[in-house]
């Protein structure tokens, strides 16, 4: 192994993952020598950077920010949903202290609970099975009328498939003999998140006065938005008329989308003793208010799933080594080499400096460029490569040009990114240094679907981990995770990760 600290290159070449050879893999069919040279010369494996091995739910594809804030934490950072769905999976939901005190409050006063909430399985912004969940801890604690107000979806889901997810929670409130819904409306009205606080008075119009169009229960009530052209999103609010569920005083609420910024108009009308954005009319006295997650640091209300501490990441671990940290990147993914690799820390680290290189402005979609602005990443880091004990790069081309579903550009792309590769490389092997060659989740090697149909979504496929260094051939790598680079990083470094740095060391040890 080589002296500790040896200047190290943590190069993502940003949708690139690993599957065979075929007409949509734009990755095999480019002429890639520098690529298929290191994968066939150094020491390889591949990471998962979907699902689970990188917190989200099972069978849900990566991403870049997800990608890049579990390669900084070092371990598996769970995702808001995913760490709902774990609560349920292991009963801790039903003794979550944020919900229990809000149902405890509630049913002290008298009050009804009230769920609010995008009803979709769509997992954007929430998912209904974490509603019936809430519907059966409210059940066993005794509440007596609870009741659901229905945002419906049509924008991360079909435009009319709210009619399924209506029917699919009648058939769970049958099922449970509980909880009835008691609005309808759609997202466009309660979740708008361009201060357009004329769409929010509408909602909070029909949660709390009752102002909308009665209907004869909810299944009917969207029917009949079908009827006048009304899709989920722009459905306008509905009232179911045999259920008196106006929000009032001594009641609780509880917003359970799980994604932020589309619930903060909503929930500051419901607490803030400020708000002057539309008038209000009478605001309830709430017996209490809380959210899923936190949907902004100033809300005083408790939540279920604050959000988590990722203490130790690894650019913190390398500041306080006392090493000089470089960040590079353009536009694109300028965010994700600093603020999601840090975790979700704005400010650099001491040590830590960053270099944002301008991506293209003069085309509208990048096939039309699918040189982007790697080589002037490049050249801008070959200059201060030197300086740096670490330096972390992206090259965004796999993905961004992946994306448009121009399987040609995208040969072009990789083609772009193997250049840049190769003297990257080249310099850092002069300097005697060491390349942590990976990716962040997959794109380019699967632009067709199954029916041979342009796919522009990124795949769930894993992707490589080349270890790049003079005296590191015929070392062996075990199979991983997107979490486990950074443990791996600071072991070749010869010190030790950070207690936190759940991640596991890829290189295997030798007799």
């Amino acid at each position: 192994m080589s002296t500790p600290y040896t200047p190290t290159l943590l190069l993502i070449l940003d949708g690139w993952g690993v599957a065979p050879d075929g007409p949509g893999n734009a990755v095999a069919k480019a002429h890639t020598p520098n690529l298929n040279r290191l994968m066939k010369h150094w020491p390889r494996t591949t990471l998962e950077c979907s699902g689970r091995a990188v917190g989200l739910p099972d069978g849900f594809m990566g991403n870049s920010e997800v990608g890049h804030m579990n390669i900084g934490a070092g371990r598996i950072v769970y995702q808001d949903m995913t760490r709902i769905d774990m609560a349920m999976e292991d009963g801790s939901l039903k003794e979550n202290p944020a919900l229990l005190e809000l149902m405890r409050r509630t049913g002290e006063q008298g009050g009804r609970l009230h769920f609010l909430g995008l009803l979709s399985d769509g997992g954007v912004h929430s998912h209904q099975k974490h509603l019936y969940a809430l519907l059966e801890m409210a059940r066993e604690q005794g509440l007596q009328d609870v009741f659901v107000h229905a945002f419906l979806d049509g924008r991360d889901t079909p435009p009319t498939s709210g009619m399924g997810y209506v029917k699919a929670f009648r058939d769970v409130r049958r099922r449970m003999d509980f909880g009835r819904i008691a609005t309808l409306m759609g997202r466009y009205y309660a979740m708008d998140r361009d201060t357009r606080y004329d769409r929010t008075k509408i909602a909070w119009d029909a949660l709390v006065h009752g102002q909308g169009e009665k209907v004869d229960g909810a299944v009917r009530g969207v029917r009949d938005a079908y009827v006048i052209g009304e899709t989920d999103e722009f459905v306008k609010p509905r009232l179911v008329s045999d259920v008196d569920g106006v929000i009032r005083d001594g009641d609780g609420v509880f917003l359970f989308n799980f994604r932020a910024d589309r619930m903060r108009q909503l929930a500051r009308a419901l607490f803030s003793d400020a708000f002057d954005a539309f008038d209000r009319g009478r605001r309830p006295r709430l017996a209490g208010l809380a959210s899923m997650t936190q949907y902004d640091a100033s809300f005083p209300f408790p939540v279920a799933f604050p959000p988590q501490r990722l203490d130790g990441c690894l650019g913190q671990a390398v500041s306080q080594l006392g090493l000089r940290q470089l960040r590079i990147a353009e536009t694109e993914k300028y965010a994700h080499v600093t603020y999601f690799l840090n975790c979700g820390r704005e400010e650099p680290y001491p040590g830590e400096e960053r270099r944002m290189v301008p991506s293209p402005r003069d085309v509208a979609t990048y096939d039309l460029k699918p040189e982007m602005s790697a080589e002037q990443v490049t050249s801008e880091l070959l200059k201060e490569l030197a300086d740096y004990d670490l330096t972390v790069c992206n090259l965004a081309n796999l993905d961004m040009v992946g994306h448009t579903g121009r399987i040609d550009a995208t040969v072009l792309a990789a083609e772009t990114v193997d250049a840049c590769v190769g003297r990257l490389v080249d310099a850092v092997l002069k300097q005697h240094g060491r390349i942590l060659l990976t990716a962040d989740h997959g794109n380019a090697e699967e632009m067709l679907d199954a029916e041979g149909e342009p796919q522009t979504a990124h795949s769930k496929n894993a992707v490589p981990f080349v270890l790049i260094e003079d005296g590191m051939e015929g070392r062996v790598l075990k199979p991983g995770k997107l979490g486990d680079i950074a443990p791996t990083l600071l072991h070749l470094w010869g010190a030790a990760p950070p207690a936190g740095m759940a991640g596991e060391i890829l290189v295997e040890e030798t007799n």
